[in-house]
């Protein structure tokens, strides 16, 4: 038996490779529900489903796809023709759209049509820098602080994908994820997103995958403590409940990092976090953006991005650690005025909207935090470790989460025997 213990993305994608296999897996979860930070709800206020946050999904998220092929759920994604990412700077009202183009060549660089206002294409060879950057490099160190591509690209682009600004976000964290990207072409950069939402499109899927293969799920499942003898895991606390282990048994740790250090306290992690504040409006009619896309990178405000998902306009704001300090009125009434002229609104008192606060969304993907990622092998012969948080190479992101899954899932698998 391999036991899971934790359902998020990471946990979730670990206990579907297991089920997948053929063999024997249990996934606990102290939640009521899958996900995690990865998961939808029903807002009263809205009257719409809508997920705690916005993850994008990449063309170059192999483990995505591959969890999705697993369950069966790839269907549940709606992306792109092409990639393109347009954005607005709402203090100038300036509008450009990016278009990387197809092959590994970039020389979508040297067309001024394709490429950010005002940059040169000799200011993106700085990107290289990245490739070089030691463990202790940021993004601006390598790209530089000041400059139309600096603004319009690296710090959107860094604040995305590390939830940190370009002065202090890990530039070793950065290139795996512009190799994987722009690195090899258009269809790489292609953006997905869940089509009815998180919940249905991406959490619950697993979930029945897990159960129709035979593999048990148990929510409301809070472990405790680690029952240890010597060099391995003999037992799972859970408070009400203790399950001991087997010689063959199999634990997989898929929980957050400061969740982690409790049970486990001699286990390296990064405990520092940053916070990521979502708005969800619901307007009088759909939302429509630039060539009929579902997302807009917004310069010159408060907001970073604004999703279109029906008649709700979804805005996240990343690295949002003050920002979440604030009451959600005054959040809702600096985000609805960068929305508004975003989608050439007049201005207004904001409409229906839930603020969402995640104010440990991420750890902080900061130089000081990559030593303390920990690696999924432990000391302890009958447990490995998953988590967006672990050592993956890439940043705090669904992709992360899953890849972190499917490695310790491995692990397991190979140390169980049939």
């Amino acid at each position: 038996m391999i036991h899971v213990v934790g359902a998020g993305m990471a946990g979730l994608a670990c206990a579907a490779e297991i089920a997948g296999s053929g063999r024997a897996v249990t996934l606990h979860e102290a939640a009521a529900q899958a996900g995690g930070r990865c998961r939808s709800f029903h807002d009263e206020t809205l009257g719409r489903l809508i997920d705690n946050g916005n993850h994008l999904i990449l063309g170059a998220n192999p483990a995505v796809f591959c969890y999705l092929d697993r369950v069966g759920g790839q269907a549940g994604l709606v992306g792109q023709a092409r990639a393109e990412f347009p954005f607005v700077d709402i203090s100038s009202g300036e509008r450009w759209t990016l278009r990387p183009n197809a092959g590994r060549l970039p020389w979508w660089i040297f067309s001024p049509s394709r490429r950010v206002p005002g940059s040169k294409w000799t200011d993106y060879l700085a990107a290289l820098k990245l490739a070089r950057a030691g463990e202790q490099a940021t993004i601006s160190e390598c790209v530089g602080e000041s400059g139309p591509l600096v603004a319009r690209l690296w710090q959107p682009l860094t604040v995305a994908v590390l939830n940190a600004s370009c002065d202090e976000g890990a530039a070793r964290l950065l290139w795996p994820v512009l190799r994987m990207t722009f690195g090899q072409g258009e269809a790489a950069c292609r953006a997905y997103v869940a089509r009815r939402g998180l919940g249905p499109d991406l959490v619950e899927p697993g979930v029945k995958f897990v159960e129709e293969g035979g593999g048990e799920t148990r929510f409301g499942h809070r472990l405790r403590r680690l029952e240890m003898v010597g060099g391995r895991i003999e037992a799972l606390d859970f408070g009400a409940e203790s399950v001991a282990l087997g010689p063959c048994d199999t634990v997989v740790l898929a929980l957050p990092a400061a969740n982690l250090v409790q049970i486990l306290p001699d286990i390296p992690a990064p405990l520092e976090t940053r916070a990521i504040v979502n708005a969800h409006f619901r307007l009088d009619e759909a939302v429509e953006l630039p060539g009929g896309n579902r997302l807009l990178g917004i310069i010159g405000g408060t907001a970073h991005w604004l999703f279109a998902r029906g008649d709700i306009a979804s805005v996240t704001v990343s690295a949002a650690d003050r920002l979440a300090e604030k009451d959600a009125g005054e959040i809702a009434e600096l985000l609805w005025r960068d929305v508004a002229l975003a989608l050439g609104k007049p201005p207004s008192a904001p409409p229906p909207v839930r603020i969402v606060k995640e104010k440990r969304a991420t750890f902080a993907q900061i130089p000081a935090a990559l030593a303390r990622r920990a690696a999924p092998r432990t000391a302890y012969g009958n447990l490995f470790l998953a988590g967006d948080w672990t050592a993956t190479g890439l940043p705090a992101t669904i992709e992360g989460a899953v890849l972190s899954g499917h490695r310790a899932a491995a692990l397991a698998l190979a140390r169980t025997p049939r």
